[in-house]
């Protein structure tokens, strides 16, 4: 298993982007200013998109695990190399729907609930969203502490 960061071509990449964000000019709003990493295992398994948001504050913006390749500890390695690529890091912060199947893959991470922002995905997508046949309302953030 490889994990590197991508300096260029970051759209590339937009297919497996629109597996956890499938609404591309959302994904544009951080793309550019993100850093990108891939992770791969005899082929690209997994991506993620982090933000700097503040000084020691980070955050998830994209993770994305192809669909035959889940489960696998691919998205946990991403994750558990990111306070290795930001050795200033101390909260990292991940945005999400109120689904339990992603809340637990958070949780098991150790991530804990911080805030919610409500409506964010009925005011900023286009369409309504779903997950596990859920319709996502509210964005729920959640943090991971260093």
């Amino acid at each position: 298993m490889n994990i590197k960061k991508v300096m260029s071509g970051k759209k590339d990449y937009l297919d497996l982007l629109l597996l956890a964000d499938e609404q591309e000019n959302m994904i544009d709003l951080y793309l550019n200013h993100g850093d990108m990493f891939i992770l791969q295992d005899d082929g690209i398994k997994a991506e993620c998109v982090v933000t700097k948001e503040a000084d020691g504050v980070y955050e998830l913006k994209n993770i994305a695990v192809l669909p035959g390749q889940q489960r696998k500890g691919y998205g946990k390695s991403l994750i558990e190399s990111l306070f290795a690529s930001y050795p200033d890091c101390k909260v990292l912060f991940v945005g999400t729907g109120d689904c339990p199947s992603v809340l637990s893959f958070y949780h098991s991470c150790g991530f804990i609930e911080s805030h919610r922002v409500k409506n964010f995905f009925v005011d900023h997508y286009d369409h309504p969203m779903f997950e596990d046949g859920k319709q996502l309302i509210d964005m729920i953030y959640l943090k991971k502490v260093r």
